[in-house]
């Protein structure tokens, strides 16, 4: 899948969202298929969604429909990758479908991935599934800063990239460092994309200077270290993340700069999935009218044209509000590079 520029893709989604009407479920789900995940009875799910937000929410609306039991394991999408990985070449893979933004990519090219995708798939906009067939997407991630509005007044939030060079914010700003778009290579790849490779690393290099908090924790817990007010800015957090703070009572918000990344968080299925069929029936669900307005409800943004989230202004409308958007391929063939600058520049 190549890359696709941020305002088409931004029109792209504005466009789908308008179709309201579009059925996505214009096939019902096979009853035959339903019955063999049925006689399965389980489905275990690797995932990197928040637990108590949308894991639990979805696992207990297909159990519920369907009267098959989830098993979830929560992780990042690198350990749900080494996992797999491990599994795999211990012939004794667990899972039966995963989740992630770029955990699908490696997994492909060992051959653990099942080449299969629901039949209504085809009714999303093709950026939005694998034309290979192994996976597909179930919500959109917007990665932005977040802030403490107790610390940062709202006349001194940071609009441009060239605002976090600022002196005011030398020491008081933070991200994560592993491998990961919502960490600080992601931070650096969205940067390259929008300056350039030159004027790009020029930038890393005076940001540098701004000593940055490197924190070895999920993107998650780096906006919660700032609504504590350890830090006051936050960089390269999903968007979503701050609102949901915000309207728990937290200080708590987020801000797009110049241009932002968005990726997918993507589903498939094992290729050694031990129940195949619960696995299916699974993704189907995940992409449902009924798994996509379960995203909704979680402040997540679903990929269903139909389904609307709660909070418009977290997508990126190619106008004010700008992104570069990142498949799980792209992500896992930038991800070393990027990588290598953060330590180049930052460590």
């Amino acid at each position: 899948m190549q890359y696709v520029n941020n305002t088409r893709k931004a029109l792209i989604f504005a466009a789908y969202l308008a179709m309201s009407v579009l059925p996505l479920r214009a096939q019902a789900v096979d009853q035959s298929l339903i019955d063999a995940a049925q006689k399965e009875g389980r489905v275990v799910w690797y995932t990197t969604q928040i637990i108590d937000q949308l894991a639990r929410p979805l696992a207990e609306a297909f159990t519920r429909t369907y009267g098959i039991k989830v098993d979830y394991v929560r992780a990042d999408s690198n350990e749900v990758a080494l996992r797999l990985l491990n599994e795999g070449k211990a012939g004794r893979v667990q899972a039966d479908v995963f989740d992630g933004t770029a955990a699908v990519a490696a997994l492909k090219r060992d051959h653990l991935v099942m080449q299969w995708l629901p039949p209504h798939t085809k009714d999303l906009p093709a950026d939005f599934y694998d034309p290979e067939g192994y996976w597909v997407a179930t919500n959109l991630y917007v990665l932005t800063l977040g802030y403490n509005t107790d610390a940062v007044p709202a006349n001194k939030v940071p609009h441009h990239f060239e605002d976090l060079l600022d002196p005011q914010w030398k020491g008081k700003m933070v991200w994560n460092t592993s491998h990961s778009s919502s960490a600080a290579p992601g931070f650096i790849g969205v940067v390259l994309a929008s300056m350039g490779e030159e004027k790009g690393r020029a930038y890393l290099k005076a940001l540098s200077a701004q000593n940055i908090a490197s924190l070895s924790v999920a993107a998650r817990q780096v906006l919660d270290q700032v609504i504590a007010g350890e830090y006051s800015i936050a960089l390269n957090i999903f968007n979503n993340h701050a609102l949901i703070s915000a309207a728990k009572g937290a200080p708590s918000q987020w801000q797009a700069l110049d241009n932002t990344m968005a990726t997918f968080s993507v589903i498939s299925a094992t290729a050694q999935a031990p129940h195949p069929h619960a696995a299916k029936l699974f993704i189907d669900f995940a992409i449902s009218h009924e798994g996509q307005a379960i995203y909704r409800d979680a402040d997540y943004i679903p990929i269903d044209p139909a389904i609307a989230p709660r909070h418009p202004e977290l997508r990126p409308n190619g106008v004010d509000f700008k992104a570069t958007y990142f498949t799980p391929e792209r992500l896992d063939a930038n991800m070393p590079k990027w990588y290598a600058l953060y330590r180049e520049y930052f460590e």
